[in-house]
């Protein structure tokens, strides 16, 4: 069975693609989101022409030879773009043999805990708590991370007091019981970071991500070997060289790699494979409703170095409109009792709306 055709469906924040078989069958995948209409350009460019009238089902083989194909160009776009690829042979397997991608993986259908996660720095420390213990109270929640810093902030608040502000009046809020975790966003110096990270600990927070630019590992690591809460991160990272020097030198305590950022199932495979080898649990970066999520679920449901739980972005229409109306049929993101459910239908257990399909930018490639 060969991969007979590649079609992208696009706008500036997703792209899907849809892959056909010399057979007819059909597939169904995303790039990463965010300038989603780059990486199309990109798909086709650099990763259909060595895709087509390759064995439809072979995936890892075929990820790693196109990027053998393009090793001129290593980087963040081409494994955006080889995302798109992945996950479209992981839904045409899984349509094929009758079964959820988490089974192709080896695990099973299953409740997973979520995390709520905020992606905003524009509403105050009052605002931020009011509406976690709505979403508490409404979805049952029980696990919620929020911003402080700001994004590469270099020590500099999002305001003035912001995070002295936010830290105590959120956790309090939401008080014992519930997991607490903060994202600073490559936002701090290990001084600083170490800092806010002793005012994180006397609060109850555990899980502390990216406290400092995200590339400077070192940085990272003194920050880790600091503090007694866990620093995670790695939700940039791509390239494997720099997962094993991360993995190699501890300087996280949990790994995040990003299924779409990373260039599909195949790949993050690799990295949870290597921080379950060193000991380290892995924690996804998902943090939008688009297929990314759902594949992180499935990945969740299957190895065994999963971590705590699921992030699940909490941002409605107002903040992140293109995140909506991408699926028909039933809510794949239904949450009850702060838990999600990995869908049992084959693939990805999703269908991708046909009004959206219509309305998106369309180009294929195809071996006639």
């Amino acid at each position: 069975m060969k991969i007979a055709t590649l079609e992208t469906f696009t706008n500036e924040w997703v792209c899907f693609v849809r892959l056909t078989t010399d057979t007819g069958a059909v597939g169904w995948g995303q790039t990463s989101t965010y300038n989603a209409d780059i990486t199309a350009t990109i798909f086709h460019r650099q990763v259909a022409p060595w895709a087509l009238g390759a064995d439809a089902l072979s995936i890892a083989p075929l990820v790693e030879r196109i990027e053998e194909r393009e090793h001129k160009f290593p980087g963040s776009y081409r494994c955006r773009a080889l995302a798109g690829l992945d996950t479209a042979m992981w839904d045409l397997r899984g349509r094929l043999e009758g079964k959820p991608v988490v089974e192709l993986l080896g695990g099973r259908p299953r409740r997973l805990r979520a995390y709520a996660s905020s992606m905003r720095r524009d509403i105050t420390p009052e605002q931020e708590a009011e509406r976690f213990l709505r979403l508490r109270d409404a979805h049952g929640f029980d696990a919620f991370k929020w911003r402080v810093g700001a994004e590469c902030g270099r020590d500099v608040d999002e305001w003035p007091g912001r995070t002295e502000a936010v830290v105590p009046t959120v956790a309090r809020a939401l008080g014992a019981g519930v997991a607490k975790l903060v994202d600073a966003n490559s936002g701090f110096s290990p001084r600083r970071a170490i800092e806010v990270g002793h005012l994180l600990e006397a609060n109850g927070i555990g899980h502390y991500e990216e406290p400092c630019p995200y590339w400077k590992l070192k940085e990272t690591k003194e920050v880790t070997d600091a503090l007694a809460l866990d620093v995670t991160g790695g939700e940039q990272d791509w390239d494997f060289g720099t997962w094993e020097r991360m993995i190699e030198m501890r300087a996280v305590d949990v790994v995040q790699p990003d299924v779409m950022y990373m260039g599909g199932i195949a790949r993050t495979l690799k990295v949870a494979q290597m921080a379950a080898a060193a000991g380290l649990p892995c924690t996804p970066h998902s943090a939008n409703l688009s297929l990314v999520t759902l594949c992180t679920m499935h990945l969740l449901g299957a190895i065994p170095n999963a971590g705590k739980y699921l992030e699940f972005s909490i941002e409605g229409a107002d903040y992140y409109p293109h995140q909506y109306g991408l699926f028909s049929g039933d809510d794949p993101y239904r949450v009850t009792d702060g838990h999600v459910t990995i869908p049992g239908a084959p693939g990805w257990g999703v269908e991708i709306n046909p009004a959206w399909l219509a309305k998106a930018r369309h180009q294929r490639s195809s071996l006639t």
